[in-house]
């Protein structure tokens, strides 16, 4: 083979996963042939997970938009013609500028995780919407409960070191799926189990992970506080308990210890649908065993008392004097170690004086339909969405579908494919893959920053995130002069170099080998310095206060138990081989999801006459989603589960999972609350059942 033709690129997965993994992509005559992991990286170690081993297939695939679009028909209705760029920008921005001329507010830019790049998402986009005096998005759909949580008892985002995990005697995997969803610490738990450790699974679901570990506690939905607390009982009442570490690098114990001795074990199973015993058993190991490490995940918190229930397992540490080890401790997120200079990127010195109002992605449904007023600003006029798909993502998506239709909302789309999100836009903008440009990559699993080469030349005639709205900004400069700044024109390369810039990154070696470490101790917090406003692990933190939060942990119940008319509890975990909603329209993926599922447990399945296979209708008051049944016991009696995120358009009456979930917020963070969601199970006939 020619090696002119024949070269390897370094890069970096752009998707919202704590591994973060350093990629490597042969391209041979221009063309991406493979794309694997990095071998060269301690954390990938040479592999990726299923669905970004596929990301060649994703970049190649025969839908992609390779062309601006300019809706033809009804919103919602898919019908487009395409538009060359010239026309697309120069419309565009005419219209934006023509509302913010009136209302700027009225304009709210829509974004999420799409991609985790600094440059793709959170740069020339901010410095854009900042210039326009747009409001601000507050982003809380994935993680905000536990990150505010998490930081409002450790001081920020930080924890463990994922490697030493493979050192650890006891690790405790509370809410997460890591055989799907953190693939690389799984391979570390792995290593610890080989060693002699033992591996508790904490899930409503009994997921893969559950499967490959010791035990599994198979807990409802929302209840993980009270599994925390009674925790904490045990602990106290047996005196598994670190005095030292207590006194000395801890606030408001006596205050959270009077809280735990109201939770016995019999209370908490009672809560939590668990055996008394299994809770007994797990505090002694955890309060017996000198290396016991929490890996903590987002699945968890998207109940209404989420926030609540972070903040008291993250307690769990402390009491133990876990923390005093490299091998114990707790990681939910590392990424508040991310050396990035984030105000450089957005520049928010571009608003001057001006505070714009914050809406919540997480209700976007009633955001886009509220007529607006004098209490609660303009009604929306103009939206433009990157990196996310809120049709299909965001809760309660009838009211967000009803939204997006609306004929006088104008909407702009930056995508990769024709998204239920595109179907209802204005303008659909064809942007690039990770294989196609520049961004950085800071990680909320690992400690290291990872840059990503563009690989091949762009599909067709996509662009960047950044290009679009560094074009766009040459648009809006013949409009709004201020546009015309400097700022505007930076290149993504020259982003990537700013955003480490006078930090302990060196931009030349990531260029050399794609990664570089963070420096971080090893066991951050063994002689505490945690990074609160008092150094220490606040059990009680009075600031809360000031928000109308509860300063010690405490249970909360979902705002949706079940009842009689719906008896079930619904959780809505990804499926296996999708990530929100990024590869639900990948052919190979597809193949192996087969089709929108609900797990079902054997017993709530027979007594309502439904077979494995069977065609469903799953409701409640906001709506109605038509699915397959899964009788493979992996739901616990009372609760069901629903596979997500397919499309909306992909489901079999047009709905997905999201159809049912409600647009309440988590009692810290604003997050919503996806897997506290009550629901009704019906077989549907084969004579009543959809095409």
């Amino acid at each position: 083979m020619n090696a002119a033709l024949h070269r390897t690129v370094l890069g970096a997965c752009p998707h919202d996963c704590p591994d973060t993994c350093s990629l490597v992509t042969t391209v041979v005559d221009g063309i991406a042939t493979r794309v694997q992991g990095n071998p060269g990286h301690p954390m990938t170690g040479g592999v990726l997970c299923t669905k970004v081993s596929k990301y060649a297939e994703r970049t190649y695939h025969p839908e992609r938009v390779l062309t601006p679009l300019r809706r033809s028909g009804p919103k919602g209705s898919g019908q487009f013609t395409p538009v060359s760029w010239d026309e697309a920008l120069r419309d565009i921005a005419q219209r934006l500028h023509g509302i913010a001329q009136q209302q700027p507010e009225a304009i709210l830019p829509y974004s999420y995780a799409g991609t985790m790049g600094m440059v793709q998402g959170e740069s020339m986009d901010r410095r854009f919407f900042h210039q326009l005096g747009a409001s601000l998005l507050d982003r809380t759909i994935c993680a905000s409960a536990g990150s505010e949580a998490l930081a409002a008892t450790y001081g920020g985002k930080l924890g463990m070191r994922m490697e030493f995990f493979a050192e650890s005697q006891l690790i405790l995997i509370w809410g997460s799926n890591s055989i799907s969803s953190n693939l690389h610490f799984w391979r570390l738990a792995q290593e610890a189990k080989r060693n002699g450790a033992r591996l508790v699974c904490i899930d409503p679901r009994k997921s893969e992970t559950a499967d490959k570990c010791h035990e599994h506690l198979q807990l409802l939905p929302g209840t993980d506080a009270a599994l925390a607390l009674a925790l904490m009982h045990e602990l106290i009442v047996h005196n598994w308990l670190d005095h030292d570490y207590i006194a000395q690098h801890t606030l408001g114990w006596e205050a959270l210890k009077a809280r735990a001795l109201q939770w016995p074990p019999e209370r908490a199973a009672q809560v939590c649908g668990l055996p008394v015993e299994q809770i007994i058993q797990l505090a002694r190991d955890y309060g017996t065993t000198q290396a016991a490490a929490i890996r903590l995940n987002y699945g968890m918190q998207r109940v209404r008392g989420g926030g609540n229930a972070v903040r008291a397992i993250a307690c769990l540490p402390a009491l133990v004097g876990a923390w005093r080890q490299r091998a114990g401790g707790l990681l939910l997120s590392s990424s508040g170690v991310s050396p990035f200079n984030r105000a450089a990127l957005q520049m928010p010195q571009l608003l001057g004086t001006r505070r714009p109002r914050l809406l919540n992605m997480s209700t976007i449904g009633d955001v886009l339909l509220h007529p607006g007023d004098a209490q609660w600003g303009p009604q929306v006029q103009a939206v433009v969405v990157y990196n996310s798909n809120p049709v299909a993502v965001a809760p309660e998506s009838a009211k967000v579908a009803a939204g997006f239709a609306r004929e006088d909302l104008f909407t702009v789309v930056l995508e990769h494919f024709m998204t239920d999100t595109a179907d209802h836009a204005d303008y659909v903008l064809p942007a690039t893959t990770q294989l196609e440009h520049w961004d950085i990559h800071g990680s909320y699993g690992h400690t290291d920053v990872l840059l990503n080469r563009p690989a091949i030349a762009p599909q067709g005639q996509a662009r960047s995130n950044a290009q679009i709205f560094r074009d766009l900004a040459a648009q809006m400069a013949l409009l709004q002069p201020a546009y015309a700044a400097a700022h505007f024109q930076a290149t993504d390369e020259e982003l990537c170099r700013s955003s480490v810039a006078n930090t302990a990154i060196d931009f030349d070696a990531l260029l050399h080998h794609g990664f570089a470490h963070i420096p971080v101790k090893e066991a951050p917090f063994a002689h505490g310095g945690f990074a609160t406003p008092s150094g220490k692990c606040e059990f009680d933190n009075p600031q809360l206060a000031r928000l109308g939060i509860g300063t010690l942990p405490d249970y909360l119940p979902n705002y949706e138990p079940p009842t009689a008319k719906f008896p079930l509890a619904m959780i809505s975990p990804p499926a296996r081989n999708f990530l929100n909603s990024t590869f639900a329209n990948v052919a190979s993926l597809q193949r192996m999801e087969q089709r929108p599922l609900l797990e079902l447990h054997p017993d709530d399945a027979a007594a309502r006459g439904i077979a494995d296979g069977d065609v469903l209708r799953v409701f409640n008051d906001r709506g109605m989603h038509v699915c397959h049944a899964a009788v493979n016991g992996r739901a616990r009696p009372g609760v069901v589960v629903g596979l997500g995120i397919w499309w909306r358009k992909h489901g079999a009456n047009g709905t997905n999972v999201n159809e049912l979930t409600h647009q309440q917020l988590t009692d810290i963070g604003r997050a919503p609350c996806f897997y506290d969601c009550a629901v009704q199970v019906e077989r549907i006939t084969p004579a009543t059942a959809p095409a």
